[in-house]
């Protein structure tokens, strides 16, 4: 018996072929109070989308109440959650954050502007098929879903997440450890006419690798945009009415009149003077209309004409820079701000930097520990350990204003996410390097580009922390202004020309190629020929930001900070890690007790032991190879204890747990006639292992031991 529809209506299905499997929509199976819900589901993977729509404009609202979110749960890949105390799904992990603003990004620009009413999206993984990444079906479900309400939504938007093969060709829906050990990992989101959102992460591609990724993941993804219009189509969706909030033409018209001679060379200078400038015409706009139509009546048109205010000077940057190639704070299209750097700025970091450009400004701060210190990473899709963290905190006083503080939210997680990134693919070995590596920047001032300079402080601190990167790292925002079909492309943009523009685009990478790219449209669409050209431009960009990043700190130091622990590895045989831990983990405890160092032991026998005092450590892996080698014969042991003394020899121990005997015949050159003429229990002596038995008893030897001593 199939599902029982309580309104009445008939199950709709839909399906295509989707790069090598079937791509289904069900509507009206589930989700029946909804705006419009939708099953996807492509291979085991079965995602429900849900778009909630708010029949009415909320009134006094300034700005688009969209939100969509990204739900994993924990039972779709048959998973209980690891935790000991917590096994509900609770505040969504790291990634489901980062996919939700994955999913966000393509579909946010596509709505009317002044668009008001309140609009709530919601992706469920109900299950996921291990083969590959559920992300962008989620977002293929997300679109859907708005499109079945009947709202403005001028979509559909798809998605593909590509990665490439060992011969150099592209594929979509790897396994998410063939895209965590590849060289690239890029998603792409857009319409059928173009290009709205990139994102990707890579080991030092070429610009070329990423332009031909971009264009097989468009072509790619288009069947899921034509089965959208299909299911729209069989559906019979209504459109619904809608009011926007359009600006009152008249009232532009009188602000663009009086602040058409105030702007253009008037505003055009360097940061924080032109944002002071600008504080300055506003204040006398707002004088100078209230004045005119009267104090009383202005108040109540105050933030239509502050808006209005606000319109003119994004049109006098665009203005500037179609026409005349200049931007708002004079610089030419292709020309960066203002470097400085510095680092040790911190005494106590284990690595610190201080990175400026133009107005925008990040201190980051690196500490390293033992393995052992790794994060633990629990989420649907994945578990075990993350020993690379890069945090990003940016307070209100940022950007000059009051706010209260509070958890990071899904811009500085995003922030921070794409700077790791950026770094991740220049890392060192954890067999070369083994330490967590904690970087964490604290923004100073924002005009622009935040999560660029917190990737290039981060690598400056790294290298002043003696972490030895493959290449150092670099990043720069782009700009675009689409002028018809002439763009016009800016490197380095600041806020003004952010909030102007036409795309928001931030390249990094080292002289071999890119590591990270994010990409966000603010237009409908973009072919790839003009993606192209700005990822050339970035490259100019990165290279000069980079030689003066290098000026500062040409390579990693080869020492690292004091205050640093020392970490060194060795590797043991695995079957005798029980005996290294000891019943309990009495031997392991102990030896970090009387060494004072910390211990970390993998499966495959690495054994990691840090301390911030190389003897320490010295002591510790002589401790743990005393339990873990082999007695060699031929093998001299110095200074091994007597443990205890017979008639006919002395026991000495010459590993922990490994005791053998010394005859008395062996005891000295000399005739021995007792034992304890020659030793007691509790001495030091030197000893030669010279034969092992057929029942593993060791036969020592003092006499030998000394005579090689005097040979030598």
């Amino acid at each position: 018996m199939g599902t029982i529809n309580p309104l009445n209506k008939k199950i709709i299905t839909v399906e295509t072929d989707f790069c090598g499997q079937k791509l289904k929509f069900e509507v009206n199976r589930v989700g029946f109070r909804t705006s419009a819900s939708v099953l996807v589901s492509y291979g085991d993977t079965v995602i429900l989308g849900t778009a909630m729509v708010s029949p009415n404009r909320i009134k006094g609202m300034d700005y688009f109440p969209l939100s969509i979110d990204y739900e994993e749960k924990m039972y779709a890949s048959g998973k209980i959650s690891g935790s000991r105390f917590i096994k509900r799904e609770g505040r969504p992990s790291d990634d489901a954050v980062l996919i939700g603003r994955l999913i966000d990004r393509p579909i946010r620009p596509l709505w009317p502007k002044g668009y008001r009413n309140e609009v709530q999206g919601v992706t469920s993984v109900l299950s996921m098929d291990p083969g590959f990444r559920p992300d962008m079906i989620a977002m293929i479900a997300m679109s859907t879903a708005f499109m079945l309400t009947g709202a403005p939504f001028e979509g559909p938007v798809a998605g593909l997440r590509v990665g490439m093969k060992e011969d150099g060709s592209f594929a979509a829906f790897m396994t998410l450890n063939e895209l965590e050990t590849g060289k690239l990992d890029l998603v792409v989101a857009g319409t059928e006419h173009g290009i709205m959102m990139v994102e990707a992460g890579a080991s030092e591609v070429s610009e070329k690798t990423i332009v031909d990724a971009m264009k097989f993941a468009y072509d790619a993804f288009q069947p899921a945009i034509k089965l959208q219009q299909e299911l729209v189509k069989k559906v019979g969706v209504t459109a619904q009415e809608f009011e926007v909030i359009k600006p009152d033409t008249d009232l532009q018209k009188r602000v663009d009149t009086w602040a058409a001679n105030k702007m253009g060379n008037n505003l055009r200078k360097v940061y924080p003077e032109r944002n002071q400038l600008v504080q300055t015409l506003r204040e006398a706009m707002h004088d100078h209309f209230a004045a005119e139509i009267g104090e009383e009546e202005y108040a109540a048109l105050k933030d239509e004409y502050d808006e209005a205010l606000t319109m003119a000077i994004h049109g006098d940057v665009r203005l500037g820079i179609v026409k005349e190639s200049i931007r708002p704070d004079g610089r030419s299209l292709d020309e960066i701000r203002t470097l400085s750097s510095e680092i040790s700025i911190l005494p106590r970091a284990h690595g610190s930097s201080l990175f400026t450009r133009g107005l925008t400004q990040a201190m980051n701060i690196v500490t390293l520990a033992p393995l052992s210190y790794a994060q633990m990473v629990d989420t649907m899709e994945k578990e075990g350990e993350r020993r690379f963290l890069h945090h990003y905190n940016a307070p209100g006083y940022t950007v000059g204003e009051v706010r209260r503080l509070g958890s990071p939210g899904r811009r500085e997680i995003g922030h921070g996410y794409l700077a790791e990134r950026a770094l991740t693919a220049v890392l060192p070995d954890e067999a070369e390097f083994p330490y967590t590596i904690r970087s964490v920047t604290e923004i100073m001032s924002q005009n622009g580009s935040t999560s660029m300079a917190a990737t290039c402080s981060s690598t400056l601190a790294m290298m002043d922390a003696g972490v030895p990167l493959k290449r150092p790292v670099s990043g720069i925002a782009m700009g675009l202004m689409m002028d018809g079909d002439k763009p016009y492309i800016l490197s380095d943009i600041a806020d003004a020309e952010d909030f102007a523009g036409d795309m928001d685009f931030k390249v990094t990478g080292t002289t071999e190629g890119i590591t990270a790219l994010q990409m966000d449209m603010k237009v409908h669409g973009l072919p790839v020929e003009i993606l192209a050209k700005a990822l050339e431009q970035g490259k100019a960009g990165r290279a000069h930001i980079l030689e003066h990043m290098l000026t500062t700190i040409a390579e990693p130091r080869k020492e690292m900070s004091p205050y640093a622990p020392r970490v060194e590895a060795i590797h043991i045989n695995p079957d005798k890690i029980r005996e290294v831990i000891g019943k309990g983990g009495e031997m392991i405890q102990k030896i970090t007790a009387e060494t004072n160092t910390e211990i970390d032991i993998k499966d495959d026998g690495t054994v990691m032991i840090a301390s911030p005092d190389g003897a320490s450590i010295a002591a510790a892996i002589k401790w743990i190879k005393g339990i873990t080698d082999d007695p060699e014969v031929g093998a001299i042991y110095e200074n091994v204890p007597v443990v205890s003394v017979l008639d006919f020899g002395a026991f000495v121990q010459i590993m922990p747990g490994k005791d053998g005997l010394v005859h008395i015949s062996e005891l000295s050159e000399d005739r021995v006639e007792k034992v304890t003429d020659v030793v007691k229990e509790g001495d030091k002596v030197t000893v030669k292992l010279i034969a092992v038995d057929d029942r593993g008893r060791l036969n020592l030897s003092m006499k030998q031991a000394a005579r090689e001593a005097k040979n030598k």
